[in-house]
């Protein structure tokens, strides 16, 4: 057994308890990646004298962030303005016709190191091609919940289909030592045919893995679902067999109402992610999240991807997630933050199903740890005690740059800022050099289709 001694001046395990442990430390073994005790560093080194020491003065340790949902993609700053079904039509749907393997594969190598970089240990990623997102993974070290945009329908024959998710379950899921996971994704209930509804559920049965899918996300999702069917997104998600897989995780979720909200608690194997930034960019709406977390609904957090965000700051998503919830309430103290940094731990890894392996710093869990400064002015003053105020920092004034070390499964991808398994400047440089390549395929699509629509010859 090979152990490691981590120790802070500030250790936050994100237990049910909040608790804060001064000067604390984390034993890990390396070996098998996970967490073998979590206290105060004087006592847990005078019993481990042996083991080797890194020490993080200035910083404090906490779970690795959980980003349950995003898309890669090479799109970020080129797809604006728009509300979200015209953004799809316009910007999104046209780049999916002309994607390509190797261009989706040099996204996820950049969102991942992103994501690294920025204190994110586990991304769940709805992409295209993902093999490639599935090689990023493995490489770059970061644990993954890989999730294929799936489309059944003849209108969106340019995604994924059942068969190449199920092909990628049964060459990925469970490998780089069970750090890659592969679910059954759906873009869209209205993406697909009912018989795909049906076959969706039995490969998740099948395989015993979750089902991944966009839900209440705008007033037009409701409207239209409403005139196809006349229920709710959720109430037809749960008419046509898609809450029966083991695991559901429903992205958005803006528009639940009240019954929605009561069927998904009821179910119990269903989990909904809030991305605040993206509801806001793309003028989608607000989730009630606190009626969720009322319910007893597991809340994860998530960027979306990088065209309808702009950035995959996980520490950014939390602090908009706490003043969105306070502004559209008109309560300032809505969601607390012990609450936020739940949700961008504890709670992503309830809506895997994850819990008892990530999510915490406990004994038994998976090593997912990251060191943040504490040496900044946004975090000072840094208070515990009867003025704690730790969590309020790392909610509303902690960036992604402020992260020092990331490790994923006791492994350090990330020390002293930079990223150890590839070099961010060659993947910054493979993007750039991808980028216009893509952009001229999808605006000679364009040309092509509205031709068509034209009616030229």
């Amino acid at each position: 057994m090979s152990k490691l001694l981590l120790r802070a001046d500030h250790v936050v395990p994100m237990t049910s308890d909040h608790k804060v442990i001064e000067d604390g430390a984390v034993l890990v073994d390396t070996g098998s990646g996970q967490i073998l005790e979590v206290g105060e560093g004087a006592d847990l080194l005078a019993r481990h004298a042996e083991v080797s020491v890194q020490a993080f003065p200035g910083r404090l340790l906490m779970p690795g962030l959980i980003n349950a949902h995003c898309h890669s993609g090479l799109l970020r700053g080129t797809a604006e303005g728009l509300p979200v079904w015209q953004w799809l039509q316009e910007f999104i749907d046209p780049m999916h016709r002309v994607l390509s393997a190797r261009d989706a594969e040099i996204a996820s190598r950049l969102c991942y190191a992103e994501a690294l970089l920025s204190g994110t240990t586990t991304v769940v990623d709805m992409w295209r091609f993902m093999e490639g997102s599935a090689r990023a993974a493995r490489d770059l070290g970061i644990r993954a919940v890989l999730v294929p945009y799936v489309a059944e329908h003849p209108d969106h024959d340019y995604f994924e289909t059942l068969d190449s998710n199920e092909a990628l379950i049964q060459g990925w899921h469970g490998q780089a030592q069970g750090r890659i996971q592969v679910w059954v994704g759906l873009e869209h209930m209205f993406y697909a045919v009912p018989e795909a509804w049906q076959r969706a559920t039995a490969i998740c049965r099948a395989h015993g893995v979750g089902l991944h899918t966009h839900s209440n996300e705008s007033q037009v999702d409701v409207t239209e679902t409403l005139k196809r069917y006349g229920l709710r997104p959720a109430q037809a998600l749960e008419k046509f067999g898609l809450l029966d897989a083991p695991r559901v995780m429903l992205a958005h979720g803006c528009w639940l109402d009240d019954s929605e909200i009561a069927l998904l608690a009821a179910r119990g194997n269903v989990g909904v992610i809030h991305n605040p930034t993206s509801n806001m960019k793309l003028a989608s709406g607000v989730a009630p999240i606190e009626k969720l977390l009322a319910a007893g609904v597991p809340v994860g957090l998530g960027t979306d991807g990088e065209k309808e965000n702009n950035n995959l700051d996980m520490f950014e998503e939390m602090k908009f997630a706490s003043l969105l919830t306070k502004v559209s309430s008109m309560n300032a103290a809505a969601l607390d933050s012990w609450q936020v940094c739940w949700m961008a731990t504890m709670g992503g890894a309830q809506t895997l199903g994850l819990e008892q392996r990530i999510g915490s710093l406990e004994p038994g869990k998976q090593a997912d740890i990251v060191a943040v400064r504490t040496d900044t002015p946004r975090m000072t003053p840094l208070l515990t005690g009867r003025y704690l105020n730790l969590h309020h920092n790392l909610v509303h004034a902690v960036q992604g740059g402020d992260v020092d070390m990331t490790m994923v499964a006791g492994q350090v991808l990330v020390e002293g800022g930079r990223l150890r398994t590839a070099r961010i400047e060659s993947l910054i440089a493979e993007a750039n050099a991808a980028v216009p390549g893509l952009f001229e395929r999808r605006e000679a699509w364009l040309k092509g289709h509205r031709a068509v629509a034209r009616g030229d010859s």
